[in-house]
């Protein structure tokens, strides 16, 4: 028997002891009807996955019924082509359509359907235990917002999880949502998590795609959402995996940085811009040595590069905050953003910009009289020149994007 024969026959053990485990208490729940009082909806999106959604729906309606719960469990269909849905309505889910493809669509679809004061949303590939349930429940009755699986902290079985998955691509991403979002949470893309119906309408989620995991997680703690975390099972699958390793970890990283234009464009435009005026002011007058080099003429022209470009990316960092906060598709602010908005006035904005690009152009004009009466050297007129016309061209982005930010923010009261 070949490796991959002995892999497969381990999942195949493993997923029908699981299914055994639950059969037992099968009959003893129905779907819910409309207009009960529900506590708990366990909430699974569906792909073609005929090998394994009569064992997630079985093992979370036994759930359910073990405990006494009041419960339903909603199967949010994808387009599945394969004898799926016929297999959990056998198995006595309910199910919903969502014809829009993508992982984060379905799970929409599925959310918006489920009737239960709590969501409990899991994979239908049989990767989690649904047998976790009380501990995700218990969390919530407890008080707590959003209640996330972690597989690290708990156990992953042998062919779960890829090694490239397990130890870069999840501790990576996780890592630098936790450093941009301040979210906490160690398993950031763990499928198996649960949430109130409130907390779920703070979310304001809308992305449609694998990415849709990172916007719960970063939507949350921008909501300040009361998260905490609970160690779980992490199983090997079966069926095709819908995962694509660095497409998706591509659209996560994406998301990521699209929904933080403070680390995107402010710090790093703000860095460039420092380096470049220090340059720029500090070989205006002539070559500097320093480190046991000479730092002449040619490190103008890259000061007066970084300075223009760095200012460009401050203003696309606000610009794409001002467009988040006026379409309200992130409504937090953070410090930089505060600062800002309580402090910017468009006449401001147009008064710096003016100063800047008249001190550029009487700079300019200097330089052209005194180089027509050859009373300045051709070195020390082209460093003047290079600061002048960096100096006018701050100005004018200055003074255009005051103009730009201010009919952005015109219809938000208080801003002006």
């Amino acid at each position: 028997m070949n490796a991959n024969a002995a892999l497969q026959m381990t999942k195949s053990m493993l997923a029908e002891k699981r299914v055994e485990q639950t059969v037992s208490v099968i009959g003893s729940t129905a779907p819910s009807a409309p207009g009960t009082d529900v506590e708990i909806s366990i909430v699974m999106p569906c792909l073609n996955e005929i090998e394994t959604i009569v064992a997630c729906v079985r093992k979370a309606k036994a759930v359910i019924a073990t405990h006494g719960y009041r419960g339903e469990v909603v199967v949010s269909d994808n387009g599945s082509t394969d004898g799926s849905v016929e297999a959990a309505l056998a198995a006595g889910a309910r199910v919903v359509h969502q014809p829009l493809r993508g992982y984060g669509n379905a799970y929409i679809k599925g959310f918006e359907s489920a009737e239960g004061r709590f969501i409990l949303m899991a994979d239908s590939d049989n990767t989690y235990d649904l047998n976790d349930l009380p501990q995700f429940l218990a969390l919530l009755r407890d008080g707590y917002d959003v209640v996330m699986g972690n597989r690290f902290t708990g156990n992953i079985l042998p062919g779960a999880m890829p090694w490239s998955h397990r130890y870069i691509g999840n501790p990576a991403l996780s890592g630098l949502l936790n450093l941009f979002f301040k979210s906490g949470v160690g398993d950031a893309h763990c499928g198996m998590r649960a949430f109130s119906r409130e907390a779920y309408k703070r979310m304001h989620l809308q992305t449609g795609g694998m990415e849709f995991a990172s916007e719960m997680v970063i939507n949350s703690a921008k909501a300040g959402l009361k998260m905490t975390e609970v160690p779980i099972t992490y199983y090997p699958r079966l069926g095709e995996s819908k995962l694509n390793s660095f497409r998706d970890g591509w659209r996560h990283l994406r998301f990521m940085l699209l929904y933080s234009p403070t680390h995107l464009y402010l710090w790093p435009g703000t860095a460039m811009m420092l380096v470049g005026l220090a340059a720029l002011l500090g070989l205006a007058a002539g070559p500097v040595k320093a480190f046991g080099l000479t730092f002449g003429i040619h490190w103008m022209f890259v000061g007066s590069l970084l300075a223009l470009l760095g200012f460009q990316l401050i203003n696309l960092g606000f610009f794409a905050r001002m467009y988040s906060l006026s379409s309200h598709i992130d409504v937090t602010r953070d410090g930089a953003v505060t600062f800002f908005t309580r402090h910017f006035r468009m006449e401001s904005g147009l008064f710096i910009g003016l100063v800047l690009f008249s001190i550029g152009i009487v700079t300019f004009l200097f330089v052209l009289g005194t180089w027509a009466q050859h009373k300045l050297d051709v070195t020390h007129s082209i460093r003047l020149s290079i600061l002048a016309l960096t100096l006018s061209v701050l100005g004018a982005q200055t003074v255009f994007s005051s103009f730009f930010i201010s009919m952005m923010v015109i219809k938000r009261s208080g801003w002006q």
